[in-house]
């Protein structure tokens, strides 16, 4: 579209661009013609005073970041547009926002991405824009700057098939740039997360088929988010939930939600969920799980700490052992928990720590805090290793129906993992001990009842309410359950339990290679397809 199809105000519209040290001006995209007037301001000059720092003139001049060519453009305006004959301005700036802890702002979560990305294709496809340019414009706040080019560049990468570096590269117009993303930690920042690392991650997420748009289940993915609802995500769908840690009993207390296990036994049967990772202190016994069939499993670490060795090797042979679905829970579902599911993902599916957290975070918004971000760096090239050397093995055992064969295997990737670790068996770390949690408010304590404080829709049913008649049917069934001939007794690990880690290798040996036959393919290469995905 020519600059001059524009209404006559809209000729000499002013348009700004912000970067870290203040206003800068950015070119279009194409000039035919016309001239750029540019005037440069202080890095102190106010959005509301930014008006004349980029004027366009003349004819043919297009506006700068054409995402679809004379469809789909982004802008980022100075004050709000008004829609033509020929233009449709939209914003999700007060839309789509970000529900922050503390100081982070985003990226915004996977039902906010599907929205967008569902509003862009109606508007794409409606009759009366047919004929017109849509210009998703963004203000002057550098926060949703972020996260709406985070929601632009993302539809590039799913719906238009551009790889992360040419959605990245459309959006950095000029001098324009946008702030990373940080933790949900209090205070100071020194780990970020830019656009590039959202871009990679949502890319790789949907080659593995972490997530797929035409199947995508958005009101259930809303309501158990909500800390009412149980707060909980899929993280990988079939293979890991994170969620809020259980109480011994369903009640409000302090200003926010606590759930029993009950509450969720009926959703995690119904989802093929067969063992449960506890990793901050009891706060309920664990034959609530296990007399309703599943496999329990604590791996304590204090919370906001990272975990040792030993833990991650354990975390990830559970769940290669497991027969289903994993779910993991720490006090609010987010550091500790977020940072052994990326171990999982950095190992199966050579995503970087970067992305690993930017996957972990859309999906699971506060996820990863503090020094598990760095803790994760140091370990992506040791789980890479390990990742490879597990899939050569796997595959050159895949057609054996020896079990000793499946065994001894098991044994090397372990020892590799772990470097030697089996060597020092004397200096083992204690199993389980939660002291330190005991007694005092800790990051998880302050993270849950802030998202627990978070006005709740109006046509939220607690958790407990919805599942109530599947729970209740879940009890009465319990005694056949637990009695069935067919179904393996589950054991749970307790601080009674002085034996080591490896007490527990032999009954898993028998499952753990048909729970990883059972992988997504994808999660047995080391190399990622390059098969395009388009989703409709």
């Amino acid at each position: 579209m020519l600059w001059s199809h524009f209404p006559a105000w809209a000729r000499t519209f002013k348009l700004c661009f912000l970067n870290f040290g203040g206003v800068a001006a950015a070119p279009p995209l194409s000039a035919t013609g016309g001239s750029l007037a540019i005037r440069p301001f202080p890095p102190s000059t106010p959005p509301s005073r930014c008006s004349g720092v980029m004027s366009l003139e003349g004819s043919g001049t297009r506006l700068v970041a054409e995402v679809i060519k004379d469809r789909l453009c982004f802008a980022i305006l100075c004050s709000r547009p008004k829609s033509s004959s020929n233009v449709h301005y939209f914003t999700i700036d007060n839309e789509l926002e970000y529900e922050n802890f503390y100081a982070d702002f985003g990226p915004l979560n996977l039902a906010m991405l599907y929205r967008y990305c569902c509003k862009i294709n109606k508007k794409l496809k409606s009759i009366p824009m047919l004929r017109k340019k849509i210009v998703h414009f963004t203000g002057p706040d550098q926060r949703k700057q972020a996260n709406a080019a985070f929601l632009i560049g993302c539809y590039m990468v799913i719906y238009l098939g551009k790889t992360p570096e040419e959605a990245y590269s459309i959006l950095m117009f000029g001098n324009t740039t946008y702030i990373p993303f940080r933790d949900a930690a209090y205070g100071s920042c020194n780990f970020f997360i830019t656009l590039l690392d959202c871009f990679h991650a949502v890319k790789k997420a949907m080659q593995y088929g972490f997530f797929n748009f035409n199947s995508f289940k958005l009101d259930e993915y809303e309501h158990y988010e909500k800390a009412e609802n149980g707060d909980l995500n899929w993280i990988i769908p079939g293979r890991f939930i994170a969620f809020c840690g259980p109480h011994s009993r369903s009640r409000l207390e302090s200003g926010y939600y606590q759930h029993a296990p009950e509450s969720y036994i009926a959703y995690f049967k119904n989802h093929n969920v067969t063992t449960i990772i506890r990793l901050n202190k009891r706060m309920y016994n664990a034959k609530q799980f296990t007399n309703a069939g599943f496999d329990h499993y604590d791996l304590f670490f204090a919370d906001g700490s990272i975990p040792t060795d030993a833990i991650v090797k354990e975390f990830l042979d559970i769940c290669e052992s497991a027969e289903g679905a994993i779910a993991v829970h720490c006090k609010a579902g987010l550091g500790r928990t977020g940072t052994l599911i990326a171990c999982y993902i950095m190992k199966h599916y050579r995503m970087t720590a970067a992305e690993a957290i930017a996957w972990i975070r859309i999906c699971r918004p506060g996820s990863v805090i503090g020094p598990q971000q760095q803790f994760l760096m140091t370990k992506q090239s040791s789980l890479w290793l390990e990742g490879d050397h597990f899939r050569r093995k796997l595959r050159g055992q895949e057609n054996s129906r020896h079990k000793a064969a499946v065994s001894k295997l098991l044994v090397a990737v372990d020892d590799f993992s772990l470097h030697g670790a089996e060597k020092h068996t004397k200096q083992k770390p204690e199993l389980y001990s939660d002291d330190d949690e005991s007694y005092s408010v800790t990051q998880g304590d302050r993270l849950r009842a802030l998202k627990s404080r978070r006005q709740p829709k109006k046509s939220a049913v607690p958790l407990t309410v919805i599942l109530q008649s599947s729970v209740q049917s879940c009890k009465t069934s319990e005694p056949n359950v637990s009695g069935s001939a067919g179904i393996a007794k589950r054991a749970t690990r307790s601080a009674s339990r002085k034996g080591s880690f490896k007490s527990l290798v032999p009954q898993r040996e028998g499952r753990k290679r048909n729970a990883l036959q059972q992988m997504p393919p994808a999660a047995l290469c080391p190399s990622i397809s390059r098969t395009k995905t388009v989703l409709r």
